[in-house]
């Protein structure tokens, strides 16, 4: 039987953030296996951490650069470690390598934190996007060697695995694409939702501090729902999301029906009431949870093509509209809002999307088989990702060391 140690960036919040969702999917995957789970996070819990109500979960609050995770990991002596995002492998994976060195080391990557970064700053420089600044970004440096020192990484985007494969040449053995694992949407499902005439007005959601959805909640703000609401008079735009700051709260503005709501306790609900969801994000990685939830609680969207990214096949239709024109968005809003026939068949769209794009049977057999099979074939795997045992060789040396002189500092 596995152990799973996972490293965690932060404590899951399900509620908070699509990265807390997309954990706990994972660990309920690992579970299923009746497989042995230990979440470890240097992070402080906060009232949204998820419970860890299961015989075999355990969690443990664990410090970096402390010589106390060496003695922690030599007693678990887990089978697979699971590092959640690559700045934790950073830290942690030296010490991995050392102590547990027939353990399989996967990096679960969120979305490539890279490429969300190299987009940002090519927006906030007023200029466009192109692969040769996600090359020259030395955030890109670092998250491809922590590719390269992991046995396997997981992700989630079908766009993200291409850009890796095509642009930065990294073996197909090296990552797995590992979309969101969603139940399927059923006609049962479908029949308790909501239909269009008992829904209303607009919603947006997602984490305050997650930059794409700030930058959006901005650009909803001073320049798409002013042309909304216009046309809209009765029509009201709800934004949910954990952790708004002083600065997102100011802009509630009930005479405009600009409200901020802030956490919401139960999201399904919010989005089963809303009529449409508005997702005008313009930059970002990734799968976007906002959209897919909307797509399970049955709610047609406008977004750009940022926030469609990795979500459609060639022949799919959207659960709404794709626009990056902030008029054209708004005109689409207010289309999709006011016409039954055309919000019943973008609800349709939605089921199509979940029920062929993120198939929680097929995806999840296909990474336990890939586990199964790596871990089956360890050193071969190894040996073959030379590039990887380089990395091991010089850049963790450099990082243990940092982390050791870190050490002897605190003392």
């Amino acid at each position: 039987m596995n152990h799973i140690l996972i490293i965690g960036f932060v404590w899951p919040e399900p509620n908070s953030s699509a990265a807390g969702s997309r954990m706990l999917q994972l660990i309920a995957l690992f579970t299923s296996q009746n497989w042995k789970v230990t979440f470890a996070c240097p992070a402080a819990e906060t009232n949204h951490t998820a419970n860890f109500n299961h015989p075999n979960i355990s969690k443990v609050t664990i410090e970096i650069n402390n010589p106390s995770f060496d003695h922690f990991i030599k007693k678990t002596q887990p089978t697979i470690v699971v590092f959640d995002r690559f700045m934790i492998e950073e830290q942690f994976g030296w010490r991995v390598a050392q102590h547990c060195p027939n353990a399989l080391r996967i990096l679960n990557t969120e979305d490539l934190h890279s490429l969300r970064k190299t987009r940002q700053e090519c927006f906030k420089n007023k200029r466009k996007f192109e692969i040769e600044d996600l090359l020259n970004n030395d955030y890109t440096k670092r998250e491809i060697a922590s590719i390269y020192r992991c046995d396997l990484s997981l992700i989630i985007s079908d766009y993200e695995v291409k850009l890796l494969k095509e642009n930065f040449k990294i073996d197909q053995k090296l990552l797995h694409y590992l979309p969101f694992l969603l139940d399927p949407i059923t006609i049962e499902t479908k029949n308790n939702w909501p239909d269009y005439k008992n829904r209303k007005h607009f919603i947006t959601i997602g984490n305050f501090r997650h930059e794409p959805n700030w930058n959006s909640i901005l650009f909803l703000k001073e320049t798409i729902w002013p042309l909304i609401k216009e046309e809209l008079p009765e029509a009201e735009l709800h934004i949910y999301g954990s952790y708004p700051p002083p600065k997102a709260t100011q802009l509630h503005n009930p005479k405009d029906r600009f409200h901020i709501k802030g956490w919401a306790k139960n999201s399904t609900e919010v989005l089963q009431n809303a009529r449409v969801c508005l997702a005008p994000l313009r930059f970002g990685a990734g799968i976007k949870g906002k959209l897919t939830e909307s797509m399970l609680c049955g709610t047609p969207s406008i977004t750009t093509s940022i926030g469609a990214e990795g979500m459609l096949n060639e022949e799919s239709d959207w659960n709404g509209f794709i626009t990056n024109d902030p008029k054209k968005f708004a005109q689409a809003a207010i289309k999709l809002y006011s016409t039954p026939n055309l919000w019943a068949q973008s609800q349709q769209n939605g089921i199509e999307i979940i029920n062929t794009r993120f198939q929680k049977n097929m995806f999840s057999q296909n990474i336990l088989n890939e586990i199964k099979n790596i871990q089956n074939n360890l050193k071969e795997h190894r040996t073959q990702n030379f590039i990887g045992t380089m990395l091991h060789y010089h850049t963790l040396r450099s990082t243990e060391f940092m982390s050791r002189w870190i050490e002897e500092k605190n003392k």
